[in-house]
């Protein structure tokens, strides 16, 4: 009797293990929603499994991972089932806190980068959750340094002016 799923390829199942708690958060950070960003991150990673061998040779994989979870969410405005929006679900509790709090925060941050075009969301993504400098995120997305530079820009500006985001400004910081 065969199996009816192969074995993963050499690696495959070490990476993801160790990577992919960064990479779903990059894919929230995306997409604002966690069953979207779980559906992101597993279309990548099946693309992944399937050319898992070229991807080693190249000497990169979690940079080819993030390429393609940035491009992918890119092209997912053609896909057909785009408007299904699942239902949310409260944060797993991760210590003490004031968790109404953080929700809240986290709601607000998702609607300001809900708000943003899906390059700009990308751009900002990249650039500040993901730490990567212009070029690099020019490289990721495919397009010119001055494209990052200047979507960046009027991204932070709209975040700047969002409603959502104007309770950061007069929260005040408790270490």
């Amino acid at each position: 009797m065969t199996d009816r799923y192969p074995a993963p390829p050499e690696g495959f199942a070490d990476f993801v293990a160790a990577r992919s708690g960064a990479l779903l958060r990059s894919a929230w950070l995306l997409t604002g929603d966690a069953g979207r960003a779980e559906d992101l991150l597993q279309t990548v990673l099946t693309t992944a499994w399937r050319r898992w061998p070229t991807v080693v040779a190249a000497g990169h994989p979690e940079a080819y991972l993030r390429r393609a979870l940035f491009t992918t969410y890119v092209s997912w405005w053609r896909r057909r089932w785009r408007t299904e929006f699942p239902a949310a679900t409260p944060p797993d509790n991760t210590g003490p806190g004031d968790l109404a709090r953080e929700s809240a925060d986290r709601d607000a941050v998702r609607r300001a980068l809900a708000r943003l075009s899906r390059q700009q969301r990308a751009i900002v993504v990249l650039r500040y959750a993901e730490d990567l400098s212009v070029e690099r995120t020019a490289q990721v997305l495919g397009c010119s340094p001055n494209t990052v530079k200047v979507q960046s820009s009027r991204a932070l500006r709209s975040l700047r002016t969002d409603p959502d985001l104007s309770l950061f400004t007069n929260r005040e910081v408790v270490p």
